[in-house]
């Protein structure tokens, strides 16, 4: 296996020399603690080493699909990973549910494909997040609309999203021509990384079978709501022929933000520009006489539905900082009381045997 065609670059290249005794692999995909890891002369499944374990500090430190690792060369089709290669770019979200912890999607990703499909899914304030998220990962981000066969208002919508989507590019497709498909194409070349991410059902198996030429992911089609069904049920990165890798990613129930303040600062410029222009630099943006934003508002340049987007994501990823603290002050106290504990056994120990 050529490990050129699966992304590695001479950045990496680079990186991967400096392990002496180790080989490089990329991760291809995850269950339960084992990974499957591309290396240059086979494929094998992997565990991180206990040295690993113990360093690890968060879930984000593991290894994630897309990431290059370091592990024991040889031939058998069991291995250890000791390092992950430092990433180049990463998709992050916080975790579903309740957990306060940070969560990589995917690794190391050129181009991300946000997509979104024209019938009920359709949806610009997901979309903003989805481009927030996108915008901070590193990656550049590109809007697939799919399922065009099922909207009488194409022109409309892509006038919409031209509108949120600052600089992107922008592809409408259908599976009931393959229209648009070939415009996917360009995206993915030797040494290339794409990754696809949108809700369940959007038709991200149909863009992925597009580019593998064949029927490898199964799709299931339309319930009889219109709505589309879940079909991958794990992340996993596959070899395109020609060169280049693609990542195929779960509909993700939930999208929260993490710490993206780029992100969001690039996804909604706009808005930030308008506050720029405020006479008050405190400007809080609700009643103040000179306020850009205000006057934005009311003469329509701006909606009162972004604005509010805007607003929500902020407050997610100070919500997120906060949570961060707070795990780490807890941390760092729960730390400091063990060793008092310990200090105090070994004062109580030495009292014992001086007696």
């Amino acid at each position: 296996m050529n490990l050129k065609q699966y992304g590695l670059t001479d950045r990496f290249a680079a990186l991967a020399s400096m392990y002496e005794g180790l080989e490089a692999g990329r991760i291809a995909s995850q269950e339960k603690g084992l990974y499957r890891v591309i290396a240059e002369r086979r494929e094998c499944l992997a565990e991180v080493s206990g040295k690993f374990r113990y360093h690890a500090q968060r879930a984000a430190d593991y290894p994630a699909v897309g990431d290059f690792v370091m592990i024991e060369p040889g031939d058998c089709d069991r291995a250890v990973i000791h390092h992950v290669l430092n990433r180049k770019s990463q998709v992050v979200r916080r975790a579903a549910g309740e957990s306060r912890q940070e969560q990589i999607v995917a690794a190391n990703i050129d181009t991300l494909f946000l997509c979104m499909s024209l019938n009920h899914d359709y949806n610009l304030r997901r979309l903003e997040r989805y481009l927030s998220i996108a915008w901070d990962s590193g990656a550049t981000p590109v809007v697939v609309l799919t399922k065009s066969d099922l909207c009488n208002e194409i022109e409309s919508k892509r006038s919409e999203i031209e509108n949120i989507a600052l600089g992107v590019d922008l592809l409408v497709t259908t599976a009931a021509s393959q229209e648009g498909f070939e415009q996917i194409l360009p995206y993915v070349t030797q040494g290339q990384t794409v990754a696809l991410i949108g809700s369940s059902g959007v038709g991200k198996s149909t863009l992925i079978n597009c580019l593998l030429g064949e029927n490898r992911q199964n799709k299931k089609g339309l319930r009889k709501d219109d709505k589309g069904r879940h079909t991958t049920t794990r992340r996993e990165l596959l070899l395109v022929p020609g060169g280049g890798t693609v990542i195929d990613t779960p509909g993700m129930r939930e999208l929260g933000m993490w710490d993206s303040e780029e992100g969001v600062s690039h996804a909604f410029s706009d808005i930030e520009e308008l506050e720029l222009q405020c006479k008050f630099r405190n400007c809080t943006h609700t009643s103040e006489k000179g306020c850009a934003v205000c006057e934005a508002l009311k003469d329509g340049r701006l909606s009162q539905a972004r604005y509010q987007s805007y607003q929500k994501l902020k407050a997610e990823i100070a919500y997120a900082a906060d949570s961060e603290s707070y795990l780490a002050g807890k941390e760092r106290k729960f730390k400091e009381i063990a060793k008092r504990n310990k200090a105090n056994r070994i004062a109580a120990f030495s009292d014992h045997m001086r007696r």
